[in-house]
């Protein structure tokens, strides 16, 4: 693993030296200590941003015309260890221009775009909405995705597994969004197809207030087939509150699915210290009331946080 990252580094940068593209060696660093409630305190990797490595790279190719690529993989900064996947996260190639970005590989869907967009808690381990019962994919293998260019405020994306790159006994994932930003209001509509067949929509959106932004989203899922009690309806409420170099978010989630007679409930506080634009501390809790299984997993935890 680690030789096959030091030789595709340095063929990324004799290739940008010869084709004059931008190529760029990036990653995220974020590991935290927590303590769930009746389990002893441990490390974790990716408490706010999950820990990566990663490569992306472009080159002019005229008329406005790009190629692109990107390749990203988890690491676990406890033990250092990796997916079994040299590039778990993202590995694919496309293109970029007036027309938008169009790319092939293994991408995240289009609704992960917009998923976290108006989490509470910096949409980390600390978020209201864990105890969400949700069938949301994320990345997946050969996806073709288009992202359409932004016009007044508005875009959108697309994305669609290939049939023949589907296991045996799996669906297509398919996803799709729409969303808008102009001044203090934001709002996107997800949605997503899995492959086991459940459908998700989520519709989130947030208003800057300045002293504060507020964070409201709501997620729906609906199995297609006919699992007693597998259609779920979640809520969550929050606010991001700025205080110079400190962030404080607070947020309020719950969760019922069909045939339940009482919903799953959490609430969450974090705050966040910017040491510089690249590094912050994290710290907060949350408490969780799940009803419907009794297994509350109220959580503890303390973090450091940096990009590169």
């Amino acid at each position: 693993m680690k030789k096959s990252l030091i030789a595709l580094a340095v063929l990324a940068a004799s290739g940008a030296a010869m084709a004059q593209s931008s190529v760029t060696l990036y990653g995220i660093a974020d590991i935290y200590v927590a303590k769930v409630k009746g389990q002893s305190a441990a490390a974790g990797s990716g408490g706010v941003n999950t820990s990566r490595l990663g490569f992306k790279g472009s080159e002019d190719l005229g008329g406005g015309l790009s190629a692109i690529f990107q390749f990203e993989q988890k690491l676990s900064l406890g033990d250092g260890s990796t997916n079994d996947k040299l590039f778990d996260r993202q590995a694919n190639v496309g293109l970029a221009g007036g027309f938008g970005t169009l790319k092939l590989g293994r991408n995240w869907n289009a609704m992960d775009d917009v998923f976290g967009a108006s989490n509470s808690g910096f949409d980390s381990a600390l978020s209201a909405n864990a105890i969400w019962q949700n069938s949301y994919t994320g990345a997946a293998d050969a996806q073709l995705y288009y992202a359409t260019p932004e016009f007044a405020g508005v875009s959108g994306a697309v994305s669609t597994q290939l049939t023949g790159n589907v296991p045996a006994g799996a669906k297509r994932i398919s996803a799709g969004h729409v969303k808008y930003a102009g001044g203090p209001v934001a709002v996107a509509l997800g949605y997503e197809t899995n492959e086991v067949g459940q459908k998700g929509t989520m519709l989130n959106g947030s208003y800057d207030l300045g002293a504060a932004k507020l964070l409201a989203s709501y997620y729906t899922t609906k199995d297609t087939g006919g699992v007693a009690d597998a259609d779920v309806n979640s809520y969550q409420l929050g606010a991001d509150i700025p205080l110079g170099a400190f962030t404080l978010s607070v947020g309020y989630a719950s969760s019922k699915a069909d045939g339940a007679s009482e919903s799953d409930s959490a609430f969450g506080v974090a705050a966040a210290y910017s040491l510089s634009k690249r590094t912050m501390v994290y710290t907060g809790f949350r408490a969780e009331d799940r009803k419907a299984t009794g297994t509350d997993a109220d959580i503890f935890a303390i973090g450091l946080n940096h990009k590169f």
